[in-house]
C-alpha cells in the first residue's frame, strides 16, 4: 500500500488515527501485511491486551474502542502497523479484507529505556 493511501484512511478519523496519521507523517515506517484474520480471535487477544496496560498502567490510544470495533465487524480484516520514527507509539491498523477501509486503529505508548547515568566514580 503505497503511503498516500494510508493517509487517506486515517484523514478524518478519530484521535487515534489522527495521532497514526501525524505519525505517518513525520516519517513513520509501516507495512501492511497480506491476508486476513478472523476479526472475533483479534478481539480477544486485544481485549486481553487492553486488560493488561490497564493493569500495568501502559498507555495506549483507542485500544477500547478498537476492541469493540473488532467484535461486532463481523468479517476477516488486514493488520497494518505504524511505528513512530522516534519509537514512541506503535499503531496497530485493522483494515477491511481489500484494504480499501479503516476498521479501527490503536495505539500503545513504547517504554522509553532511560537514559545512561553519569559515572560519579
Amino acid at each position: 500500500m503505497e503511503r498516500q493511501q494510508l493517509e487517506r484512511l486515517l484523514s478524518g478519523g478519530d484521535d487515534t488515527s489522527s495521532a497514526a496519521l501525524s505519525a505517518l507523517r513525520a516519517g513513520a515506517s509501516y507495512v501492511i501485511w497480506d491476508g486476513t484474520t478472523s476479526c472475533e480471535s483479534l478481539a480477544t487477544v486485544y481485549g486481553r491486551r487492553l486488560r493488561h496496560t490497564l493493569r500495568k498502567g501502559i498507555e495506549t490510544s483507542g485500544l477500547a474502542r478498537a476492541v469493540q470495533r473488532l467484535d461486532v465487524y463481523g468479517r476477516p480484516v488486514r493488520l497494518g502497523q505504524i511505528r513512530a520514527a522516534d519509537g514512541s507509539w506503535v499503531f496497530m491498523l485493522f483494515l477491511d479484507q481489500d484494504g480499501g477501509t479503516l476498521v479501527a486503529c490503536t495505539g500503545v505508548r513504547q517504554a522509553q529505556p532511560d537514559p545512561p547515568r553519569p559515572d560519579t566514580r
